[in-house]
C-alpha cells in the first residue's frame, strides 16, 4: 500500500514546488514594472507615462508626445540647456559652439565635443540616446533618425518652467522640481538684502555690447535678468522697460546710453571685444559709473538662463551688491 502512496506524494510535492516557483517568478516579474511607474512619476505632469522593456518615458513636448529614455546616458545639447543637464548629472556628450566657450563650464565640458545641427555624421558618432535643440533647428528630420529629438521655442514658457521641461525630458524632474523651490528662497532672501542695503526704488540697467552695437535688456532674456527683476524683484529704470517690452532687448548709440542708465548697471562685457567705449567722456559721465555701480561679468559665461548659469549670476549679484 506504501508503495503505491509513494508515486502519488512525489507527484504532489512537485506540483507544490512547481507553484512556488511560479508565485516567486511572479513578485519578481512585477518589480520592475512598480520601479518604471516611480520612474516615471515625474514625468506625470509633463504627460509622461510608459515605463516599456526599453527603457523609455512618453515626455510630452510642445510638439506631441515623443518616447525618450528613461534615465539617457549620451545627451547631444544643441540649444543652450547644457547647465541644466549638468545640474541634475545627466550625461552630455555633444554640445553647441556657444555653450562650449562658457568658461564657467569649462571643467565640466572639457572632454565634451562641440557641435552643430550642420555636423550630422560627427553627432552619428557620438551615438547620442537623446538630442536637444531649437524648435527651428536645422536638419531636424536627419537629428531624429539619430535619436528621440526634443526641441523648445525660446521664451514660450518662463526660465524656471523651461528648465523643469529640460530636466523632465532628461528623467530629472523631481530634482528640477526641488532645485527650483530653493532657488526661488534663496533669490527672494538675496533681492531683499539688496533692496535693504541700496534702496527699494534704486534701478537696475543690464547692458551688453562693445564699440561697435550695445544693448539692453528686459526682463526675460539671460543676462542674468530673470534673476534680477523676476527672482529678486529688483527694479528696470522705465524707459528699459517700454523699449525691451516687444522684442526683449534693444539696440541703441553711445550717444542716448545716458538716457538708459539706472542707479546700477550690470555690464554683460565683451572681453574680446572694442570697449574703447568706456573711455569716452560720454560713459564716464553717466552717474552709475561715476559712483562705482557698474558690475562687469564676462559676457560669455553670462548670456544663458539655465539653472547652472542662474547659481552663478545669483552668487554674481550678491558678491557685486552685497560683497558677500
Amino acid at each position: 500500500m506504501q508503495k503505491k502512496l509513494l508515486p502519488l506524494l512525489f507527484a504532489l510535492m512537485f506540483a507544490l514546488m512547481f507553484v512556488l516557483i511560479l508565485s516567486a517568478c511572479g513578485q519578481k516579474s512585477s518589480q520592475p514594472a512598480a520601479e518604471a511607474a516611480s520612474g516615471s512619476a515625474s514625468e506625470q505632469s509633463s504627460g509622461s507615462e510608459t515605463g516599456s522593456a526599453s527603457g523609455t518615458v512618453t515626455y510630452q513636448s510642445e510638439n506631441g508626445p515623443i518616447e525618450v529614455p528613461a534615465h539617457p546616458q549620451r545627451v547631444v545639447d544643441l540649444s543652450s540647456y547644457t547647465g541644466t543637464l549638468l545640474k541634475f548629472g545627466v550625461p552630455v556628450v555633444g554640445v553647441d559652439q556657444w555653450t562650449k566657450g562658457n568658461p564657467n563650464f569649462k571643467d565640466q565640458l572639457a572632454d565634451v565635443a562641440q557641435v552643430s545641427a550642420d555636423d550630422v555624421e560627427k553627432i552619428i558618432e557620438l551615438q547620442p540616446d537623446l538630442i536637444f535643440a531649437s524648435s527651428d533647428v536645422k536638419n531636424a528630420d536627419k537629428l531624429k533618425q539619430i535619436a528621440p529629438l526634443v526641441t523648445y521655442t525660446y521664451n514660450k514658457v518662463d526660465y524656471l518652467t523651461q528648465i523643469e521641461e529640460v530636466a523632465k525630458a532628461a528623467g530629472k524632474g523631481e530634482e528640477a522640481a526641488a532645485w527650483v523651490a530653493d532657488f526661488k528662497q534663496r533669490a527672494a532672501a538675496a533681492g531683499e538684502d539688496i533692496k535693504a542695503k541700496i534702496g527699494a526704488d534704486k534701478t537696475v540697467t543690464v547692458m551688453e555690447g562693445d564699440a561697435k552695437a550695445l544693448y539692453l535688456f528686459g526682463d526675460a532674456w539671460g543676462r542674468g535678468t530673470e534673476v534680477l527683476y523676476q527672482a529678486m524683484g529688483l527694479k528696470m529704470p522705465e524707459k528699459v522697460k517700454e523699449v525691451t517690452s516687444k522684442q526683449g532687448y534693444y539696440d541703441l548709440s553711445l550717444e542716448v546710453l545716458p538716457e538708459y542708465m539706472g542707479d546700477y548697471v550690470i555690464f554683460s562685457k565683451t572681453l574680446t571685444g572694442d570697449n574703447s567705449f568706456q573711455q569716452t567722456d560720454t560713459y564716464k559721465n553717466i552717474p552709475a559709473v561715476k559712483a562705482g555701480h557698474v558690475y562687469e561679468a564676462d559676457a560669455t559665461g553670462f548670456y544663458f538662463n539655465d539653472a547652472l548659469s542662474l547659481d552663478y549670476q545669483l552668487d554674481f549679484f550678491k558678491k557685486s551688491f552685497l560683497g558677500e
